[in-house]
């Protein structure tokens, strides 16, 4: 079975590609079928390891022997992977069925369906990995699959720049995972977890020199390691390539930007919860990145008029919050908002889907409104979608999102206080700039001026399938699994996959700090309605002053430009340089072009000998034999 659960998405990538002239929906069965498989055995494994603590290491074959050291092809699973495998593998067959509908006019079905699955193996390669080499192969598969996917209509030119904006962002991310990795094969001597997080407290004290500089070698493996982590789950800095990721399609965006790859560096942290647990450095550092990744994210989006953009900066928002729960060492609560998350995330990312696809492709929130009668059922799922995102009482954002904020408060320290405030703060901008989604898209006038409303139209309900069920996710999935992921006995669920050197206890929290954030979420529904429908003036007004606010905010921090000054610019001058003076100057001039310049000159002045005139031939053969004649002489 657990062999199947991590094939099956590879096999169906392979014949779903190669049988693509079979039938029709040849490709489109065959890869879902197999995803589909895949999900439901995975929920099997879960449920057999809540149920009867069912849990191993299955060996497929020895990858690497040298010595003493060894890396294996293995499929491990715990506690923790279990729950990796029930998010992949549900989400991507859920998006596998929506993309049948999503796409069905594009002539490169066959081709998307064969990237997603392959996507699938590669991150069920990497989150059932029980090595760092195993988790680096499953590591750059998902981002290779990343790149073909963002760019898959590769004629466009913002998709093609996306998709190398996004590969060139992940590189850096992926060099410091491959230090890290390096720094512990080297002084650890082996790359299996196991082997690795024993070993751990033995060297908590080690110093070590680092481009001579001593450092302590946990905190410098930790912070490689989550450099790593900041590269593919998209914190502030290396954040840039996610909103412009949107121009994939959308099933990419709801798959792998919102509930798997983009979780990887989150689960990353997580499963290296032994290490980290040894660096206060390194924690501190995770849950300052995660704040401030939270905060900026989520002020970006409140500005944001593309519908995909706005749910990728609040994605990278989410994240922010499943980081510097990380940091203060609540690991197992990140884990339960990157389960909750999964569920409404995809969601709302599959439902701008099927807002997009009835307007035709339009993506501007400024030219949409009043179709919630037209759109009944996707109006109902974004709704839900939009609820559990901004922690609407009982739904899975709140209990998993105020879970991290009241951690933060239970961590008693000046940064998880900070943290605590932050999530607070961050809570209050997300229904704000959810609820803006929400009302401009359905309610209000309509402001398309291009398509009738009246051809508006519902999506298929192949798409609406899984829309249903992620909405049972994103209602459900707080409420029935918050004792065993967070309760007081949640150690007994994780099984030891997940390594607290310093458990944050559960205590008594003031009443008032238990309200404040439900209570914001609630008041900034009529806030938001009435902002963005009965009074937009007002803000349409403050946007007209010459205050820089909201174009701070409309530009995204001016990251991009920065980096356009600092790193972009000066890279694209020395690379001209070396093109013009160095490629053209140099090796095109006396290299290929060089040649053969001289041989067409060489066979210009041989060709001129070709005149007709004997007197010509007769001069030609009397210098060869002269020449013939001087070297026999000289022999």
């Amino acid at each position: 079975m657990e062999y199947a659960i991590l094939f099956l998405p590879l096999i169906g990538s392979i014949v779903g590609y190669l049988g693509k002239s079979i039938t029709k929906y040849f490709a489109e069965i065959s890869t879902s079928l197999c995803v589909g498989i895949s999900a439901i055995l995975s929920i099997l494994v879960f449920w057999n390891g809540i149920q009867n603590d069912i849990y191993g290491n299955y060996k497929i074959f020895e990858w690497i022997s040298s010595g003493g050291f060894t890396a294996n092809w293995s499929i491990n699973i715990d506690p923790l992977s279990s729950v990796m495998l029930v998010v992949v593998t549900f989400v991507s067959s859920l998006v596998h069925i929506y993309s049948i509908g999503y796409m069905s006019h594009d002539p490169h079905k066959p081709r998307f369906m064969s990237y997603l699955s392959l996507f699938t193996f590669s991150m069920l390669a990497l989150v059932v990995s029980d090595n760092f080499l195993q988790l680096f192969f499953g590591w750059e598969g998902v981002g290779l699959c990343s790149y073909l996917l963002i760019g898959f209509w590769f004629k466009k030119e913002t998709a093609n720049n996306a998709a190398i904006k996004a590969f060139i962002v992940n590189r850096i991310g992926d060099f410091g995972l491959a230090i890290a990795i390096f720094l512990i094969f080297f002084f650890y001597g082996t790359i299996n977890f196991e082997e690795v997080f024993q070993t751990t407290s033995q060297l908590a004290e080690k110093k070590i020199s680092f481009f001579g500089v001593e450092s302590n070698l946990i905190t410098l493996i930790c912070v490689f390691l989550f450099i790593g982590a900041m590269g593919k789950s998209a914190q502030f800095l290396l954040h840039t390539w996610l909103p412009d990721a949107m121009e994939g399609p959308t099933p990419v965006s709801a798959l792998i930007h919102a509930a798997t790859m983009v979780t990887a560096g989150v689960f990353l942290v997580v499963r290296c919860s032994p290490i980290f647990e040894y660096s206060q450095v390194a924690l501190s550092l995770v849950t300052i990145v995660g704040m401030i990744t939270a905060i900026f994210a989520a002020s970006v989006a409140l500005v944001q008029n593309d519908i995909k953009k706005i749910v990728a900066y609040s994605t990278c928002s989410q994240l922010g919050y499943m980081f510097f729960a990380a940091g203060i060492g609540a690991y197992h609560v990140a884990m339960f908002h990157l389960f909750t998350h999964a569920f409404f995330k995809a969601l709302l990312f599959l439902g701008a889907g099927s807002v997009i696809h009835a307007f035709s492709d339009e993506q501007d929130i400024r030219n949409m409104g009043g179709v919630r009668k037209k759109l009944p059922y996707t109006y109902i799922f974004m709704l839900l979608g939009t609820l559990a995102l901004t922690g609407f009482p009982f739904l899975s954002g709140f209990y998993s999102k105020d879970a991290i904020i009241e951690f933060a408060y239970l961590k008693n320290s000046s940064l998880g206080n900070y943290a605590a405030t932050i999530g607070i703060i961050t809570a209050f901008l997300t229904s704000i700039y959810s609820w803006r989604l929400f009302f401009k898209t359905f309610h209000g006038s309509y402001n398309n001026k291009k398509i009738p409303l009246k051809e508006t139209h519902e999506s298929p309900v192949v798409m609406l399938i899984p829309l249903a069920f992620l909405s049972i996710g994103a209602i459900f999935s707080g409420y029935l699994f918050k004792s065993s992921f967070i309760g007081h006995h949640s150690n007994e669920f994780w099984n030891g996959s997940i390594f607290f050197l310093n458990e944050i206890k559960h205590g008594a929290i003031p009443v008032w700090f238990l309200l404040i954030t439900p209570i914001l979420v609630l008041i900034s529904i009529p806030i938001s309605f009435y902002l963005y429908i009965l009074s937009p003036k007002i803000l349409e007004d403050f946007k007209n002053t010459n205050l820089p606010l909201y174009n701070f905010l409309l530009n995204k921090w001016y990251i991009d430009e920065l980096y356009e000054k600092v790193f972009v610019n000066p890279a694209k001058k020395v690379g001209s340089l070396f093109w013009k003076k160095g490629d053209v100057g140099i090796i095109d001039r006396f290299g290929p072009d060089g040649i053969s310049k001289l041989v067409k000159t060489i066979s210009n002045k041989t060709g001129r000998l070709q005149s007709g005139f004997i007197y010509d031939y007769a001069f030609v053969m009397l210098l060869g034999l002269s020449i013939l004649l001087t070297y026999l002489i000289l022999k």
